[in-house]
């Protein structure tokens, strides 16, 4: 299979009240981290082959401050799916990920991904996954396998 790393978003803005939840932007806060975001995979040589993303607003700001990182070297996928998704839904949609693919990058919600993390980790994941945390995780199997048995967590990184 290759790294799965999941990032929740950066965090979001609740100024205004009027806004449905799909529709909040980052926070001013969640737009420093998600810049410290991209410095990290920058720092850290992280190029996800592909990067799913929800089409969340939040989630989309986030991934636009990842651009800088990615080099231009990533297919990106904007889903709606990947909104409000469970555990379940997360997976599925990663055993649909082709086994060529090297790397993927998850941009999404909680509790989906926490919920996710800890079904594909129970020994290793976090307990709580917070805004603009990345988790990298490893498993010798395939994206259609993915859940079959743990992944090894390999990194967290938390931007504060």
């Amino acid at each position: 299979m290759g790294t799965l790393y999941l990032l929740r978003h950066a965090k979001s803005s609740w100024d205004d009240p009027g806004l449905v939840d799909h529709d909040r932007p980052l926070a001013p806060r969640g737009r420093r981290n998600a810049s410290a975001i991209a410095d990290h995979l920058r720092a850290e040589g992280i190029v996800p082959e592909l990067v799913l993303c929800s089409t969340a607003q939040r989630a989309r700001e986030t991934l636009a401050a990842l651009l800088p990182a990615l080099d231009g070297e990533s297919e990106m996928l904007v889903e709606s799916g990947l909104y409000a998704s469970s555990a379940d839904e997360l997976l599925a949609r990663l055993h649909a990920v082709p086994e060529h693919v090297s790397s993927v990058l998850v941009i999404a919600h909680n509790p989906g991904l926490e919920d996710l993390a800890a079904r594909l980790a129970p020994d290793e994941a976090p307990d709580r996954f917070p805004t603009a945390a990345l988790l990298a995780l490893e498993s010798g199997g395939t994206w259609a396998s993915l859940g079959e048995s743990p992944c090894h967590v390999r990194t967290l990184t938390v931007i504060r």
